[in-house]
């Protein structure tokens, strides 16, 4: 198949958010315990109770920003059960998800230590459906206030003297489910209410993120933009990728046909209509764009992989993960100007997580390499991207494709869709005429993984297939693949 792609270098558009890349961290199966977290005594090398591998994979994947503690757990979790001595916190059981023991071991002081091993940024969502107004204050008290009081005494006497200077504030999560099962009318007031007493403390000017729709639920965002929209920064938009739309039969993470991957691939692009339709109603509140929208949870979702806990949401990667990802970050990529963050579910052990790990051992998946791959968008500027390609079964294009320009260097990632056939690209890049070029790409087989017994199946490798023709730079893309191409003056 024969496509082609134009780019234009010489007018740089809106900067992509590094945010745009971030990641979900939720205490569900396996992600904060023996995935991020594995305790201070553990023989895994670990600092402070943090796993060291993990988090360099994370630092060299540039995760940009990291939400915790949930998800539906955030709705039943309440902080002051995770500060202070270990042996002093609360243990609960966690009736979302598994019915597991939770002994609070992870908790605020916890968190904002891997945020800073990592480097990324920290977004906590708060506790509206069994919480109350003022938890939710102190909450915000403790991470950012300086002042003398009580809630601050406490975190000094936890070891930190230095607010924490949080930003990014979610105030409930999926309110009209697991969060409450509220009407929108109902969380309009409830949100209102409660980012009321979420005080600015300093220089640290909370960025209020209310609860938004899950897919296409265009009533609930009328509603919240009506009733709260100038009491927010940020509305959130739930969407996880279900290849045949069957909650209670979602399919296998590994064992699929080629009309599973393309039906999967084609529920992953309805991305681009859920966010312009959802961006169409807010412009009707929100003409200035005060208000952007925040994907912040994201990705596929299949059965659990057999003889796991069913509750623990563990899933295997593989090529057809990737390209999902590649898909959904090019359209993220495309909406950069009314995005503000998006946080794919979820980092390690749950869902497309990035990283899988069993005890010693750990596995960089698909996704992750991915994420790789695209990381040269982080805070670069949008360039105009135009892709002519015949379809795939489902109806997408075979091609997708990003490029943004930092440093006078041009990245265009591009990903060919189908499972079988290679693609010839034409590329054309306007204003780098006779830049030199070098990529990475990643491909394989639609179900090729990286498992704990063969953990480098999938990983870029150096790109070289690629000429310059009369007509431009001639790209010839394998099936089922991703590539990274930097052009340079």
């Amino acid at each position: 198949m024969k496509a082609s792609i134009h780019v234009d270098a010489r007018h740089p558009g809106v900067k992509i958010s590094k945010n745009l890349y971030g990641q979900f961290s939720e205490h569900l199966g396996r992600c904060i315990y023996n995935g991020l977290f594995v305790g201070e005594d553990s023989p895994i090398p670990n600092v402070r109770g943090i796993r060291s591998d993990v988090v360099k994979a994370l630092k060299e994947a540039r995760v940009p920003l990291l939400r915790w503690p949930g998800g539906c757990f955030a709705d039943e979790y309440h902080w002051q059960d995770g500060i202070g001595p270990k042996e002093n916190r609360k243990r609960m059981v966690n009736t979302n998800w598994g019915g597991v023991v939770e002994d609070n071991s992870f908790g605020t002081h916890e968190f904002m230590d891997l945020c800073e091993q990592v480097g990324c940024e920290p977004y906590i969502n708060a506790n509206v459906g069994s919480g109350t107004v003022r938890e939710m204050a102190e909450w915000v008290e403790y991470l950012n206030s300086s002042g003398d009081s009580s809630v601050v005494r406490q975190r000094w006497a936890n070891g930190r003297k230095d607010p924490f200077h949080v930003k990014y504030l979610g105030i409930g999560n999926e309110s009209w489910g697991c969060g409450g099962n509220m009407t929108p009318e109902y969380y309009a007031g409830a949100y209102r209410q409660y980012q009321t007493f979420c005080r600015t403390y300093g220089d640290d000017k909370l960025y209020r993120i209310a609860c938004g729709p899950s897919e296409n639920d265009w009533h609930w965002t009328e509603t919240l933009m009506k009733q709260a929209g100038k009491y927010m920064d940020g509305l959130t938009l739930h969407y996880y990728t279900v290849p045949n739309g069957n909650w209670k039969e979602k399919g296998s993470a590994t064992e699929f046909d080629g009309d599973m991957f393309y039906e999967t691939l084609k529920r992953a692009g309805r991305m681009e209509e859920l966010i312009s339709g959802h961006l169409a109603i807010m412009d009707r509140y929100d003409k200035d764009h005060k208000v952007q929208l925040l994907v912040d949870e994201w990705g596929t979702w299949f059965d659990v992989e057999p003889g796991t806990n069913p509750g623990f949401l563990y899933q295997q990667n593989t090529m057809r993960d990737a390209l999902v990802a590649s898909l959904t970050l090019d359209i993220f990529n495309r909406h950069a100007d009314r995005l503000g963050l998006c946080c794919i579910a979820q980092i390690v052990n749950v869902l497309q997580a990035m990283v899988l790990t069993e005890g010693e051992k750990m596995v960089l998946t698909p996704t992750y390499h991915v994420f790789s791959l695209y990381a040269d968008h982080q805070d670069a500027d949008l360039l105009d991207c135009a892709v002519f390609a015949d379809t795939i079964p489902g109806g997408l294009r075979q091609v997708s494709a990003s490029a943004s320009m930092k440093d006078g260097a041009v990245t265009l990632t591009l990903s060919n869709l189908h499972a079988e056939e290679g693609a010839e690209v034409l590329v054309n890049v306007e204003g780098m005429e006779h830049a030199a070029v070098c990529g990475r790409i990643l491909h394989g087989d639609m179900h090729a993984m990286n498992t704990f017994d063969a953990a480098s199946c999938v990983a870029p490798a150096e790109f070289t297939d690629f000429s310059l023709t009369q007509r431009g730079l001639l790209v010839k893309l394998p099936a089922c693949s991703v590539a990274a191409l930097t052009f340079r003056a």
